[in-house]
């Protein structure tokens, strides 16, 4: 025996044998890129599922998300029948699309619920919003901020206010019910999709009352036609990233052309008012505030005393050009789908009830004491009880909009046993509680009188076709009256059929809600 030591490990022969039944030599046993990948690969699955299962919790769901994207595919091409599963599977349901893990409520109260917490949800729209409408759009600002902007809008759409846009909305319907009356009778009065021709009269009627008459006829037609690139973009589910040749693309550009149009007309419109034009339109009413306002704090700020009947109701700053061009395009983003789907279903139910389209007319008839060529006017308006009926009794039977996203600012815990987290999408639904048996009798039915004999009038809670809480529809009152002055109208100078088909009732979704086979109507003018 000698005094020295060598390692083992220093001799060749021994090191190989020290690793061979070890683990990490198997592991790197023939190891290369393609066998690191397919590890990553599996790493992620795995990391996705659990993910998914983590947030998921007891919430109906799934039982496993097809890997990364999700029913993606599924919900590029959404179907009604599956909302309606998932809001039939329980209070609470969930799927995983992505990187977002998304939350639907199904009963009034868990709806009202998110639409009345503010503190730890905001409207979040859809990914793509944020890139379409803008990242500094009103829409998306949060608690104060938000509160106090739309004070600042709240004017624009009183009693008063909507008075003036009236005259707007009576000729885009004397212009409209026109093509419509050419259109069938270009086409010998076959059967006809009219869901197209709708969305091209409500995106006129918004714009008209929008922005009047500072954008022409052609550029209407043109965002009218593009429009529905916009609502591609803009569905639930979408890519989440913008790339060339893509719904989300095609819609990008879209919504950039509309922002410019709007732009030129608040330029126009400022420089009518600041010469003393009158209002004609929502954008001159607003720019007209923000002159009063400008007037008022160069008066303060000049030390002048201003007795306190001239102080505006909001005190509003100056807007660019391009923040009134967005605030007005979210304005037509939150009507013209709605709109549209609304007067499709309005006019298919009222030529499928001859009974329900005789009593409109001849309320409306009545009114004007027998004269159809009377215009319309907010005290006609407000003397029009079952027109009014048949225009609710039509958004709560089909409600246009059935879903709204929101996000989750913060964990948010929406029951006892459920929490949802950080970051998550949460949808409460419309539909649920608009065809609640309990809240509305025969409520599959489409019953106009439920709003005058029944007791639909107080079923205020499950009333919510334009949301509730601080993010509720400003433009409710205007939609309901511009309804209730189109099927008015409509009823005493045309006729109209309507070609049922076994699709006539299904429903398409396409950000709202359609017939499935789009409305197949002619029109005839009345003897």
């Amino acid at each position: 025996m000698t005094g020295s030591f060598a390692s083992p490990s220093a001799d060749a022969t021994v090191s190989p044998q020290l690793f061979a039944p070890g683990l990490l030599a198997t592991v790197l046993d023939g190891f290369n890129v393609w066998k690191g990948l397919l590890t990553l690969f599996i790493a992620a699955v795995i990391y996705d599922q659990f993910k998914y299962h983590y947030y998921k919790g007891s919430i109906v769901g799934p039982a496993y998300k097809f890997p990364f994207m999700g029913p993606f595919l599924q919900s590029v091409n959404p179907k009604f029948h599956e909302y309606k599963a998932k809001w039939d599977s329980g209070d609470l349901s969930c799927v995983s699309v992505f990187h977002k893990f998304v939350v639907i409520a199904s009963t009034r109260d868990m709806s009202r619920k998110i639409f009345n917490s503010p503190g730890y949800v905001k409207p979040c729209v859809v990914d793509a919003a944020h890139k379409l409408l803008g990242k500094t759009n009103w829409v998306f600002l949060d608690g104060k901020d938000h509160v106090d902007y739309r004070k600042g809008l709240n004017g624009l759409f009183t009693r008063q206010a909507l008075s003036l846009y009236l005259p707007r909305a009576e000729e885009v319907f004397n212009d409209y019910f026109k093509r419509f009356l050419e259109k069938s009778t270009a086409n010998n009065f076959q059967p006809t999709p009219w869901m197209p021709e709708f969305r091209e009269l409500m995106c006129a009627l918004s714009c008209r009352t929008f922005v009047g008459y500072y954008m022409p006829d052609e550029t209407i037609q043109k965002i009218a036609d593009d429009y529905y690139l916009i609502t591609a973009a803009l569905e639930l589910v979408n890519f989440p990233i913008i790339l060339p040749y893509t719904k989300t693309w095609y819609g990008k550009k879209a919504a950039d052309m509309v922002l410019e149009e709007f732009s030129k007309c608040a330029a126009k419109s400022k420089a009518r008012m600041a010469a003393g034009g009158d209002i004609s339109c929502i954008m001159d009413a607003w720019v007209k505030a923000q002159l009063d306002s400008a007037k008022y704090r160069e008066k303060i700020a000049k030390g002048i005393q201003v007795d306190s009947s001239e102080k505006p109701s909001q005190v509003l700053r100056d807007f660019t050009d391009f923040e009134i061009a967005q605030t007005v395009f979210t304005f037509l983003f939150a009507s013209q789908d709605a709109t549209s789907a609304a007067s499709t279903w309005l006019f298919q139910l009222m030529a499928d009830r001859p009974d329900i389209l005789d009593k409109v007319r001849e309320e409306n008839l009545s009114i004007r004491n027998g004269d159809p060529t009377v215009p319309l006017s907010m005290d006609l308006l407000d003397n029009l009880p079952y027109t009014r009926a048949v225009v609710k009794e039509t958004l709560r039977y089909r409600p246009p909009v059935i879903m709204v996203p929101y996000l989750v600012k913060k964990d948010f815990p929406i029951s006892e046993k459920v929490t949802v987290s950080k970051g998550s999408m949460i949808i409460p639904s419309v539909w649920p509680a608009c065809h609640d048996e309990e809240a509305y009798p025969n409520a599959d039915s489409f019953d106009p009188d439920r709003w005058i004999t029944g007791t639909a009038e107080q079923q205020s809670k499950n009333w919510l076709v334009f949301g509730t809480g601080p993010h509720y529809c400003l433009g409710q009152t205007y939609a309901q009256l511009s309804l209730m002055g189109m099927i008015g109208k409509a009823s005493m100078e045309m006729d109209w059929e309507h070609t049922s088909t076994p699709k006539s009732e299904d429903i398409k979704v396409f950000a709202t809600i359609f017939p499935q086979d789009d409305c197949l109507l002619n029109f005839r003018p009345r003897a």
